[in-house]
């Protein structure tokens, strides 16, 4: 007999997973129509709200991963996100034709930062931004990635940074609604409401605290929802919850390890149609018309 996988109290990626199966949809067909999965983004026009995640090291799951991953999101009609990456990387993205979003860490040296966001510019991304919430370590001491140091930034710090850049800003890391209010302040022109695949334990799960933070947005921003998708389920119920569009990471690495750009387009491709059709059996003709009041909690 197999042995029950042990799961450690305070694990932020099973109290995400175990609060997705938690939330249940009810059906309405009547007046029902085939739905359209499109999503406008930042004046561009996309086949699906399902986008990759600001993934990092994807060497490390196939040759030249990162470029095959964007270029498997291009295939597929969605939004590509780069993380951390040198300039040569994410210049053989943007040359491969994906609409890229650039993070960038939270990096001690603000000028380093500026410097990143002038080539990211350069590349022809459609939007920069920030990953917040790796300023710390889980040591109560300042983060070091790759032996770089990094540093929290200040609400004036983010209006600076905003102001560098003609591209929108999106600030990735947002887990409370004075972070969310911060941003607003700030001028960011959207936020991936995520804890970072658990940075911390017990963290409230994204779709917890997405209602509340899509109440004070007001639909100002677009809003993201990042950690745990899986399936076409959970697309639907983050975007019934109010998110514009959803980060996949980890659900993707198998296609893209086994397949590459073509696996992720697959991927991606059923992710979009198993969310097609729940749209179709809960009366949604597109995006815009999915409600959150066909959302039950167990």
């Amino acid at each position: 007999m197999e042995e029950m996988k042990k799961i450690r109290p305070g694990d932020s990626n099973q109290i995400t997973r175990e609060y997705f199966d938690s939330l249940l949809v009810e059906m309405r067909h009547l007046d029902g129509a085939l739905p359209e999965t499109g999503l406008e983004l930042f004046g561009e026009q996309f086949r699906t709200p399902v986008m990759t995640a600001a993934l990092s090291h994807l060497g490390n799951v196939r040759e030249n991963g990162m470029v095959q991953m964007a270029e498997g999101a291009r295939l597929a009609g969605a939004v590509s996100w780069a993380g951390m990456g040198d300039e040569k990387e994410l210049e053989d993205i943007t040359a491969a034709g994906a609409r890229t979003i650039k993070i960038i860490k939270p990096y001690v040296d603000n000028d380093y930062i500026l410097k990143r966001i002038a080539h990211a510019e350069k590349c022809g991304v459609m939007a920069v931004g920030m990953d917040i919430d790796h300023a710390f370590s889980g040591k109560g001491k300042y983060d070091v990635v790759l032996g770089m140091e990094m540093r929290p930034k200040s609400l004036e710090e983010m209006k600076e940074f905003v102001k560098a850049t003609k591209l929108p800003f999106v600030v990735k890391g947002v887990l409370s609604v004075k972070d969310a209010e911060k941003c607003l302040e700030a001028g960011v022109k959207g936020i991936v409401v995520s804890h970072h695949h658990g940075i911390i334990d017990y963290a409230v799960p994204p779709l917890m605290i997405l209602p509340e933070i899509v109440r004070v947005v007001q639909k100002q921003i677009p809003v993201f929802v990042d950690c745990g998708i899986e399936s076409g389920s959970d697309v639907f119920k983050a975007l019934a919850l109010g998110a514009d569009a959803v980060c996949v990471g980890r659900a993707l690495m198998g296609s893209l390890q086994v397949n590459g750009a073509e696996g992720v387009q697959e991927k991606i491709a059923s992710l979009t149609e198993e969310l097609a059709g729940i749209m179709a059996r809960t009366g949604a003709s597109d995006l815009s018309q999915i409600d959150p009041s066909v959302i039950w909690k167990a």
